[in-house]
């Protein structure tokens, strides 16, 4: 029962391919510079060292041949043949109001991603070329579409209509999606698991860290409030997306400064953020290396965004009351991201207290930690992403295969 999940962005695809009945990883890696040339492909199989190999990949369908060239490879791979692979899961960004859960993709839910990719076009376009890629190199194999905003279709209508003229969100669909859905499940499932309370009865913040950030206010469970909104731009500030900002920003510097629409959208989106107050697009180590060392405006990044994120988590205890747990969950470079605990420094008025030496232990990643101290009153607790494993059970469920609890540690 093996399954191959695909996340595929712009010029890169990431892959995994995994054993169901196993319970295992065999391989992993992505696939970048798609389209942009030097195409390359970092391959990682568990308990080998990482390999890269080069290819020119035109496109995504060039790009999921050379993965599925790489995993039968007879010095690389781990597959006799495509013929072992079950299922495919793609990962698809947004969904809509249409898509509460993971489907069996047919040409209809082709059609739904197709409409809602004016949403999200950065995103939903790649991943339709890769569900596309696979139809066309693997046509026989069932294919299930994962989207990001499913989870948080249990939001209230007063958390997800925004204070707009109300026609705009029934003939244009412009309300709050979020995004990070099978992040944010994850964290749900573990911190709920690691507090000792049933998730149905579980009340948590949950944040999701890498470059894009977002949060996720739970009560008894379920989604019920997230930062993201309509596109994954909003919310707190990331590596390289402004967040919350003055919307009357845009006009202005687009009267002020002759910016066009379309370069406003990349400014926000790509230059903004930490790389925005920076200067430039580098990591966050990067970032407190040069802060230790006084630069002023590493300092104001690493300020900033452990300002804004303790803002958003001080607003979702209001909403959801005392929290079980505070969640955080990373991928890879979390250590890499100090602010954590910059934010959550001072917030002994809200029960939380975090323990510094579990705290630096906890930067070094791979498991899942406890970070509070034993007088915190709030638990708050590090863990590595779930996302792949989500990926994976839906998969799992759709073709009927036994399911057991995702993420158990």
């Amino acid at each position: 029962m093996l399954i191959l999940t695909l996340n595929c962005r712009s010029f890169s695809v990431q892959y995994q391919l995994f054993d169901w009945g196993q319970n295992r990883t065999l391989a992993s890696g992505n696939v970048e510079r798609i389209v942009i040339g030097d195409t390359f492909l970092i391959h990682k199989v568990p308990g080998k060292e990482p390999r890269q190999l080069d290819a020119d990949c035109a496109d995504h369908t060039q790009a999921l041949q050379f993965v599925l060239d790489t995993l039968t490879d007879a010095k690389d791979g781990v597959l006799p043949d495509v013929a072992s692979i079950r299922a495919i899961g793609h990962r698809v960004v947004h969904g809509g109001e249409r898509f509460t859960r993971s489907v069996l993709i047919d040409d209809d839910v082709v059609a739904a991603i197709k409409e809602t990719a004016n949403l999200a076009p950065l995103h939903n376009t790649p991943n339709l070329a890769g569900i596309r890629a696979a139809q066309e190199l693997l046509p026989d194999l069932p294919q299930v579409a994962i989207f990001d905003t499913a989870f948080h279709q249990t939001m209230p209508e007063k958390a997800y209509i925004y204070p707009l003229p109300y026609d705009w969100y029934k003939q244009h669909g412009i309300r709050r999606y979020g995004f990070h859905g099978q992040s944010h499940l994850h964290a749900a499932r573990r911190g709920a698991a690691l507090a000792g309370v049933p998730l149905e009865r579980c009340n948590l913040v949950t944040v999701h860290t890498g470059n894009g950030v977002s949060l996720c206010a739970l009560k008894n469970g379920v989604s019920v409030d997230t930062s993201m909104g309509l596109t994954p731009l909003e919310g707190v500030m990331m590596g390289t997306r402004c967040g919350d900002i003055d919307a009357g920003i845009v006009p202005f510097m687009i009267n002020e400064a002759g910016i066009s629409a379309t370069d406003m959208d990349l400014f926000l989106n790509q230059k903004s953020g930490l790389a925005g107050i920076v200067g430039r697009r580098v990591s966050r180590r990067t970032v407190v290396d040069e802060a230790v060392v006084g630069d002023a405006r590493c300092q104001l990044a690493l300020d900033m965004e452990s300002y804004r994120l303790r803002k958003y988590i001080g607003a979702y205890i209001a909403v959801i009351g005392k929290p079980d747990a505070i969640v955080f969950t990373y991928g890879e470079g979390w250590e890499d991201w100090p602010v954590r605990g910059m934010a959550l420094k001072g917030m002994e008025q809200f029960g939380i207290e975090v323990d510094l030496k579990r705290d630096e232990e906890a930067l070094r990643g791979e498991r899942e930690m406890l970070i509070s101290a034993d007088s915190s009153k709030v638990k708050v607790f590090a863990l590595p992403s779930g996302e792949e494993m989500m990926l994976n059970e839906d998969v799992a469920a759709i073709m009927g295969w036994p399911v057991r609890e995702a993420g158990a540690a």
